[in-house]
């Protein structure tokens, strides 16, 4: 099953799908437990993709990150709260179902983008690479992921207009062309 599809299935249980996000008492209540009243989307999932991008950073000055990169598990969004300690997780989950249909796209785009950064990074440095070679390719893993998380932080903000995002296989193309 592909990231995608499992975030479709899991969308589908959510039987009652809540208010838009917006102002108002619904607003201050979203911003109230950290997540952007105008997308209804909360930073706190890019923690899951943030500690990934430390393990690959990592693995430069000790080798046995790669441990722990491998055991590295893809997360939708809507699983990350389920597992998460977040104070707003299910007001989180919620908000997600009726979030900027626009912006929750986006944000599944670049986090399936970021999936597949990581799960190549992984295969590639399970394979017996120099350490200088390991080194270097986790860095720029890293690099890529941290441009990926900053734009998903733009759009989970609202900071970024939904009609200039890129599909998944545009955006890994043009941090191909950068590296």
């Amino acid at each position: 099953m592909q990231y995608q599809d499992c975030e479709l299935e899991l969308q589908d249980e959510t039987a009652a799908r809540p208010p838009a996000p917006g102002h108002g008492a619904r607003g201050s209540q979203l911003a109230g437990a950290n997540i952007n009243p105008q997308t209804g989307l909360a930073t706190d999932y890019l923690n899951h993709f943030n500690e990934a991008i430390m393990l690959l950073e990592m693995v430069g000055d000790c080798p046995d990150c790669l441990a722990d990169i491998r055991g590295w598990q893809p997360m939708s969004y809507r699983e990350h709260f389920l597992t998460s300690h977040f104070k707003g997780r299910e007001l989180a989950i919620a908000a997600y179902a009726g979030a900027d249909p626009a912006a929750r796209a986006c944000l599944d785009n670049l986090a399936s983008t970021m999936t597949t950064v990581i799960e190549i990074t992984r295969a590639t440095l399970t394979a017996d690479l120099p350490a200088q070679a390991t080194s270097q390719l986790a860095g720029r893993a890293a690099d890529w992921l941290k441009q990926l998380v900053a734009r998903a932080g733009a759009v989970i903000n609202g900071e970024i207009d939904m009609r200039e995002i890129d599909a998944p296989q545009a955006t890994a193309d043009r941090l191909m062309r950068r590296a």
